[in-house]
């Protein structure tokens, strides 16, 4: 039998109920793991949803599939995120989600290319996602492969001035094989972005870099996947999808909460986090 591609998704109903899977899967394993950071994985579930199901070449069976898209992980802590996505995808069972955090679990608290299969780059100290994704793309251009690549960011980890860096380096190379998508949720460890270091505005700075940019609603699939269009369809520059997202996204109280930013919920708010994501 032939290694098959990823499941598709072509309806957005599909994509959204998805979504919601995602969601109830980050609090449970976060919850059960008893540490961990709900809030900057919930704000990025669209995004992911409509990477993994709809946009990128993938094959969950053949992770190391030469032809595949790659996504970067750069904001190293959503970990959840992206095993939420892998596990639905079939990369490895659902049930290894409860085993988040645990000694000896490939789930870590970031990452780990060595330990989990569909984990492009090992992630820790944020701001290094971009500059692992430029060489990515780069290498793709110099092997003649049509493969993409996506890396997700931290509008916090805009912060470190590696960013700043590798952005320039992709405008450099015209690297129209790369997308970058920021998830601006306005919140970091400590606090609110615009208190601690303001990163704004965002896209005024990609482009500085030589960057074509786009600005949507990160919770909008239809926005997503349209954003996502026009990246692949723009030639001669990297692009820079900048999210507005809400942290927290769909449970009440982590919204915009800095507490939920690396808190895990306790049992009593683990099940009303289910509840509302029911």
């Amino acid at each position: 039998m032939g290694v098959k591609e990823a499941i598709v998704f072509t309806n957005e109903e599909d994509l959204r109920e998805a979504a919601k899977r995602m969601r109830r899967r980050i609090v449970s394993m976060i919850g059960k793991a008893g540490s961990g950071h709900p809030g900057g994985s919930l704000s990025a579930v669209e995004i992911v949803t409509v990477l993994f199901w709809r946009v990128m070449r993938h094959k969950p069976n053949d992770p190391k599939w030469p032809e595949r898209d790659r996504f970067v992980l750069s904001k190293g802590h959503a970990a959840p995120v992206l095993y939420a996505a892998l596990a639905e995808c079939g990369y490895f069972p659902i049930a290894e989600l409860d085993t988040l955090r645990k000694i000896d679990s490939s789930l870590q608290g970031h990452a780990d290319r060595t330990h989990t299969p569909g984990v492009e780059m090992s992630s820790g100290s944020l701001g290094q996602g971009l500059s692992f994704a430029v060489g990515t793309a780069l290498a793709g251009r110099l092997d003649k492969k049509d493969y993409r690549v996506y890396a997700l960011l931290s509008d916090g980890e805009c912060d470190e001035g590696q960013v700043w860096e590798a952005a320039m380096a992709g405008g450099h190379y015209g690297l129209d094989n790369l997308t970058a998508i920021v998830d601006n949720n306005g919140i970091q460890l400590s606090g609110f972005n615009k208190d601690i270091m303001n990163v704004d505005p965002l896209c005024d700075k990609f482009k500085a870099f030589g960057w074509n940019t786009i600005e949507i609603d990160g919770h909008n699939i239809d926005e997503a996947l349209g954003a996502i269009d026009k990246a692949k369809a723009f030639k001669g520059k990297p692009t820079a999808i900048i999210a507005h997202t809400v942290k927290g996204k769909g449970v009440s109280f982590m919204e915009n909460n800095v507490d939920f930013h690396g808190k895990a919920p306790n049992a009593e708010q683990l099940e009303a986090a289910l509840k509302e994501l029911a």
